[in-house]
């Protein structure tokens, strides 16, 4: 055999070898395996996306307070649908022509590949009538979701709700489609991440008529849903509806906390709404009704709402006044029914009795007795700059003026200006305490939220040190919460300060002239101060926090109700009874009668 031959067979049987190859291939295509069967007979690959199951929400005690429950989606891949009754479509899922038009052309500008939501949430007997006929509808098919289910008609601000993603956030985040639902506001919002879990994919072979042929290669490309984790919140949710009736007819905030750990109890803003109105396939017309109701019920007045303090923010103006030295227990000044601040210009004070010392202007709330003290606060240093920054300084050292930096995604960080705002406004050289000295009592420009309220009180409660206020106390699968609202801020105000404070506040309650005697319990020791701020737009508010007991606190409130009066009025009756009903102690069922029957009219 010479050379040429022996490369002459090499090729022969490399020839045959390949084509002894393809031979067996084209076999196995044709004959033996069934997925290119599929295929020959016109199939297509239908990916589904395998939403999951969103975690639940539970209250302090386990109560399970939102949980699921399935629902159907229509879907379409535009450049599968073919011709077809397209009238009678509209029929099962109850819209005209016009919009099925008008729905299909937006879903094909967005992709003609992709599969998008056609008609959201259809109902449980559309989805059973549509699943016998889809066949007639070629591109059409139902996904299997779960909406959300409120077992409770209260405490709406704090959960939240699920809103529709926008276009922008589709693109700024790979994991939403268009269509996907996501947390909008309160622990929906804040925890979205935990609560959504991981989609899952199913490859579906389909035929021409739409119909299921099987998954292909037996699921071998499938991935399942990864289900969302359960959320325990710190909310008592019993506490929550109680306060919520007692809110009734009144537009305000109630923010309770629990001072020894920062895990809010209940979180009202008023007026509110059901949860359940933004669930389902009417949530959006419901949620343009809430946006449209002229008494904002969408508004979290407890989060963001900005209103003066008023008069319990003389307990942290006599606590700077007794950590700069410039007071002390002992101190003691004539009231005169007002504080005359320049020529002819007055803060007026109620009639009392006089002379008056720190604990007994707590007591009955004295306006001179705190604009004194806040006028020789600002003589202590060189310059009314420098006085300023001192006093503010103090201020922010109680989460005033600041972001609470709270697992909320939404809320305000309150007014306390700076300097400059007063160098801007007035001059440099042209203002001093006079200028300001409505800061004195919690008024000007001093704004505070009510959670911000509430925290002061837990401060005070604390003597000196708050834990950032928190709605989630657990997470599934001991997933740990955010380590620093386990931290303890401290305060620029030295712990034996307080207890004078402190002695003050509960004599607001159990002395005869204080300004919240209304309230006296016989079971418990309630430490708290009222509150009346101006508004110059109708009648004052009212406003009152308080904690107890008050050895060993276990709950710090603050009541702010619009229009309201007197802080004795509506907000310290209104404190009382939520403190009665989280300490479990007699409730007075005359005074919940008169909060539960009154009407403010607001508007």
């Amino acid at each position: 055999m010479n050379k040429f031959q022996g490369r002459y067979q090499v090729v022969l049987i490399l020839f045959f070898l390949v084509a002894t190859i393809y031979t067996i291939q084209l076999l196995r295509i044709q004959v033996i395996d069934d997925n290119y069967k599929f295929s020959a007979n016109n199939n297509a690959l239908r990916y589904d996306v395998l939403t999951p199951v969103r975690g639940l929400i539970f209250d302090r005690d386990s109560n399970l307070i939102v949980s699921n429950t399935p629902s159907y989606n229509l879907m379409v891949i535009p450049r599968e649908v073919k011709k077809m009754d397209t009238i009678n479509l509209c029929k099962l899922i109850e819209i005209d022509i016009y919009e099925f038009r008008e729905k299909l052309n937006e879903i094909s500008s967005y992709s003609k590949y992709k599969s998008s939501i056609f008609q959201k949430q259809i109902t449980y007997l559309q989805a059973s009538k549509l699943q016998e006929k889809l066949f007639q509808y070629p591109g059409f098919f139902l996904q299997t979701i779960n909406t959300r289910k409120y077992l409770t008609e209260s405490a709406s601000h704090l959960i939240g709700y699920l809103g529709e993603v926008s276009k922008q956030k589709v693109k700024e985040n790979k994991y939403y489609n268009n269509g996907d639902l996501f947390g909008v506001k309160g622990i929906e919002a804040g925890y979205e991440k935990e609560l959504r879990g991981e989609k899952g994919m199913a490859i579906t072979l389909v035929d021409v008529y739409n119909r299921k042929q099987g998954r292909f290669q037996d699921g071998k490309f499938d991935t399942l849903p990864i289900s969302g984790k359960n959320i325990y919140s710190t909310i008592d949710i019993e506490l929550q509806k109680y306060g919520e009736h007692l809110m009734q007819n009144k537009t305000g905030a109630i923010v309770a906390i629990e001072p020894n750990s920062g895990e809010i109890l209940s979180l009202i803003s008023f007026p509110n709404y059901n949860p359940q109105e933004l669930s389902g396939r009417n949530r959006s017309n419901n949620f343009k009704k809430l946006l449209d109701n002229k008494n904002k019920p969408l508004f979290n007045r407890a989060l963001s709402g900005l209103y003066p303090p008023g008069s319990i923010f003389k307990l942290l103006n006599g606590l700077v006044a007794l950590e700069e030295n410039i007071i002390n227990n002992e101190t003691k000044y004539n009231c005169n029914d007002g504080f005359e601040y320049e020529k002819n210009k007055f803060v007026k004070c109620h009639p009392h009795s006089s002379l008056t010392d720190l604990q007994q202007a707590i007591t009955i709330s004295c306006n001179t007795y705190f604009c004194k003290t806040f006028s020789n606060l600002f003589k202590k240093y060189t310059s009314n700059q420098e006085s300023y920054n001192m006093w503010r300084n103090h201020i922010r050292s109680f989460g005033i003026g600041e972001w609470m930096n709270n697992d909320f995604v939404s809320g305000t960080k309150g007014m306390l200006p700076k300097h400059e705002y007063y160098n801007k406004y007035y001059g440099r050289t042209s203002w001093n305490s006079s200028t300001i000295i409505s800061m004195a009592i919690g008024q000007g420009e001093l704004l505070l939220t009510p959670i911000q309220m509430a925290n002061i009180s837990a401060i005070i409660a604390n003597r000196g040190f708050y834990f950032t206020p928190h709605i989630v106390k657990s997470i599934e699968g001991n997933e740990k919460i955010d380590s620093t609202f386990l931290e303890k801020k401290y305060t620029t105000i030295s712990p034996k300060h307080f207890d004078i404070i402190i002695d003050g506040m509960e004599k607001v309650i159990k002395k005869p002239d204080g300004t919240a005697h209304n309230i006296k319990s016989d079971n418990i020791s309630i430490c708290g101060k009222t509150g009346t701020a101006q508004n110059p737009h109708g009648e004052d508010h009212s406003i009152f926090i308080a904690f107890a007991p008050k050895e060993k606190p276990e709950i710090a409130i603050a009541v702010y109700i619009e229009n309201g009066g007197w802080g004795s009025t509506w907000a310290a009756p209104i404190a009382g009874l939520m403190i009665d009903k989280y300490l479990k102690t007699d409730i007075n069922l005359d005074l919940e009668k008169f909060i539960t029957n009154g009407i403010i009219n607001n508007r």
